[in-house]
């Protein structure tokens, strides 16, 4: 078992038991020096430690405090950016507040100055007028010395050559006061006469200028329900036409030219004018005028167009336009009973009436617009090639001929040879009607 003894031992040594077991001990021997040597390094690395784990203590410590201090400093410096920028913002409200009464102050002088100008301006027409008023007030009073002299000389010749006229002139005088009277008497009479007939004038003619007046706001609240009511007409039709696809411009242009005739009760007015423009009423009844044409023109179109449906009264929309079972289903069918009457959905010319392939019976009408409507599956055709008809005029029976599966009429509508929707056409007009 080791152990370890301390052996006091003369020469100033000491001796160390260090090594030891069952059977013999060792011992280290050293001197003095070198254990005041290892006593003052085994001192000297305790103090050590102490001191560094105070270091530590204090430098853990410091640096909690200078964390707390940089979170407060950092606080404080938040809440003074946050002053900062309230203050700020209320130096810009001040600013632009200050800016607005600024340019209003400007507005207010900009003002006061123009009004500075006029008073300048009136000012120096005031002056003209009283340099003016002065020079003539000098002349009048130079005007009347040199009159009150001629007075003077003309009163001076007066009394002399006054007696001697006096008897003469006395007869005269009466005779002039006379006819003057009577004068006098008929002007009067005259001017009220002419002021009664200037009297009545100016309330005939007031009455007339009431009258006028009435007449005006009538025919304005007149021209007004008209242009309201052709506007309310129209609007309508041009949205059928285009929600079909059809240019209004085209269309219209397309019947004018089929109906070239002239005059008529749509013609606008022509009035003379001695080289002057139209007056404003005359604008608005040939603006009214047109338009009315415009409708008159859509009821044409709308009569050539496909809008109306070929069956009546009772049936059921059975197949709509699109893919059908891998094809191509080119129009719709709507289901009756046999013999039902099928109806020309508008005005053209039959160019087939008869069988075709999987169509059966089948009839082609051609339109304006290069519009055509094809009619199939029926069990009679009532119409020619070549011949004219007319919208709603009955043109064959519903039935099942071709490749049908039960009594229905397969509808078409062509534009250039392709087919479209004809619902779109059918639902169009039924918005509208």
């Amino acid at each position: 078992m080791a152990n370890s003894t301390h052996h006091k031992t003369d020469n100033n040594t000491q001796t160390w038991g260090v090594l030891g077991s069952y059977t013999e001990t060792k011992f280290i021997r050293l001197r003095s020096g070198t254990q005041a040597f290892a006593w003052a390094g085994s001192a000297i690395f305790v103090g050590w430690a102490i001191v560094a784990t105070a270091i530590l203590l204090m430098d853990s410590i410091g640096s909690g405090s200078l964390r707390d201090q940089a979170e407060r400093e950092q606080r404080l410096y938040e809440d003074r950016l946050n002053s900062l920028s309230t203050e700020r913002d209320q130096r810009a409200t001040e600013l632009r507040a200050a800016q607005e009464r600024f340019n209003a102050a400007l507005q207010q002088i900009s003002v006061m100055q123009s009004e500075l100008l006029e008073l300048e301006d009136r000012r120096k027409e005031l002056e003209k007028g009283i340099d003016v008023i002065q020079a003539t007030l000098r002349r009048t009073m130079k005007e009347r010395d040199a009159a009150r002299q001629e007075t003077e000389v003309a009163m001076a010749q007066l009394e002399g050559s006054a007696a001697e006229a006096a008897g003469r002139n006395s007869r005269d005088s009466d005779d002039t006061l006379d006819f003057l009277t009577a004068a006098l008497q008929s002007a009067s009479s005259e001017r009220d006469a002419m002021a009664a007939l200037a009297a009545e004038a100016k309330f005939t003619a007031d009455e007339i200028a009431h009258e006028k007046r009435l007449l005006e706001e009538k025919n304005d609240a007149i021209f007004s329900q008209l242009e309201d009511a052709v506007n309310v007409s129209i609007e309508p039709l041009d949205k059928m036409f285009s929600n079909v696809g059809l240019s209004t411009d085209s269309v219209l242009s397309a019947i004018k030219r089929g109906y070239s005739g002239q005059g008529g009760p749509w013609t606008p007015l022509k009035f003379s004018t001695k080289g002057e423009g139209p007056d404003p009423d005359s604008a608005r009844a040939n603006g009214i005028l047109e338009r009315l044409d415009r409708l008159n023109l859509y009821r044409i179109a709308l009569e050539k167009t496909p809008f109306a449906m070929p069956v009546r009264g009772s049936y059921r929309y059975t197949s709509g336009f699109g893919p059908r079972w891998g094809r191509m289903h080119s129009g719709a069918d709507f289901a009756a009973s046999h013999g039902t009457p099928i109806y020309s959905t508008a005005d053209g010319v039959v160019t087939h009436a008869g069988w075709l392939s999987g169509y059966g019976r089948l009839i082609k009408i051609q339109h304006e617009f290069g519009i055509e409507t094809r009619y199939a599956h029926l069990a009679r055709i009532r119409v020619k090639v070549g011949q004219r008809v007319s919208r709603g005029d009955r043109i064959g029976d519903m039935g099942s001929s071709g490749r049908s599966t039960g009594t229905h009429l397969h509808y078409e509508v062509r534009i250039g040879g392709k087919a479209v929707n004809p619902m779109t056409y059918i639902k169009a007009a039924r918005d509208v009607f």
